[in-house]
């Protein structure tokens, strides 16, 4: 239909079409829609200004990764008893050790971050398997009564822009291709602009999980770990990798003493958790390792009053635009950082600045 105006200035009829018209405004209207509804993520700015619930609540976070972990621990599980492994290479590690995978890392990482990227699809979210394709759909409801223990864990609400999700399937992956169990872990680990808050290490053959929320409450198991009898500090117990013990003995020596002991074990997450449990006084690294292997120990770790921090004394950042890498060692502990701090620097400044 057309409708028609007369001119009286010139006595011409001027013929305005409103088909074409109507569907601009349709179109437009459909554009409209699709990007409230479908590109939030990608236009998070935008969308803040449009939309008020470009939020994520903390306390729906920590119970989602503890879920995770769990989950990823029964996939893990599921993989060792029937030993179907389909074990493959993905290299070497920086000491040349076979960096090996297998199905249950595969299987935990498609359970643990297509769980999370569900309930939390705004957030950024970095798995040590993300190249990993996941053919099948995994997802869990958020379940509250793993926070039995604490009711009364807050609701806090931050940017989602500001978060970001570190997971690790499955911490230790050769020592599980070898059955040594008690070093494997799942991890996830949530950072608010950088730091890590939240961190969950769950061990999948003992079926204890400590999380921690820095500055809000942690689980039953981690506080009974943390009251284990404290190790005589002039005789200090240094928990290092079994891939590269000799490597950092010298650099043991020289900075914490003759006295020192190294305890060699497996797993990032299996290593912070000695510290905390008093069975070592530090844990030391001394090459480059993964975000997604430290975030989780260091949540738990801050909780707890203690540090993680490169050698260098610098902060680990875990934003979504750092690299996934930390090149510059680490050392976490639960007492005297400062002055571990202090002896690094000096042991730098005789060795021209190396450690290894």
């Amino acid at each position: 239909m057309s409708n028609k105006l007369s001119d009286k200035m010139n006595g011409r009829t001027i013929r305005i079409n409103r088909v074409p018209a109507t569907i601009t405004a349709i179109l437009l209207t459909i554009v409209l829609v699709y990007f409230l509804n479908f590109h939030k993520d990608e236009r998070p700015a935008i969308y803040g200004m449009l939309r008020s619930d470009n939020k994520v609540n903390l306390r729906k976070m920590l119970i989602a990764a503890i879920q995770a972990a769990q989950r990823g621990g029964l996939e893990v599980l599921d993989v060792a008893h029937t030993r179907q492994l389909k074990e493959r290479s993905k290299g070497k590690t920086a000491e040349g050790v076979n960096d090996p995978f297998t199905d249950a890392d595969g299987r935990s990482h498609c359970v643990m971050k297509q769980g999370l990227q569900r309930i939390f699809p705004r957030v950024r979210i970095f798995s040590e398997e993300d190249k990993e394709h996941c053919k099948d759909a995994h997802s869990f409801d958020l379940d509250p009564t793993v926070l039995h223990e604490t009711a009364s864990v807050p609701d806090v609400a931050v940017t989602a822009q500001d978060v970001t999700i570190w997971v690790d399937p499955l911490d230790a992956t050769k020592e599980f291709t070898e059955e040594l169990y008690e070093y494997v872990t799942t991890m996830v680990c949530v950072a608010v602009a950088g730091r890590p808050v939240i961190g969950v290490i769950h061990n999948p053959f003992s079926g204890q999980t400590a999380w921690a929320w820095v500055g809000h409450s942690m689980s039953e198991y981690l506080d009974e770990l943390h009251k284990q009898p404290r190790l005589n500090s002039e005789q200090p117990i240094i928990t290092v990798s079994r891939s590269h013990a000799a490597a950092v003995k010298e650099v043991a020596r020289n900075v914490f003493g003759e006295n020192v002991s190294l305890l060699t074990a497996a797993g990032a997450g299996y290593k912070v958790l000695q510290v905390v449990a008093n069975n070592a006084t530090a844990y030391l690294h001394t090459s480059i390792i993964k975000k997604w292997d430290i975030c989780a120990g260091e949540a738990i770790l801050r909780a707890l009053g203690g540090a993680m921090s490169t050698l260098d004394d610098e902060p680990i950042n875990y934003g979504p635009h750092d690299s996934p890498v930390n090149s510059g060692g680490l050392l976490a502990s639960l007492d005297q950082h400062e002055e571990y701090m202090e002896r690094f620097a000096k042991y730098r400044s005789t060795h021209n600045g190396k450690l290894r």
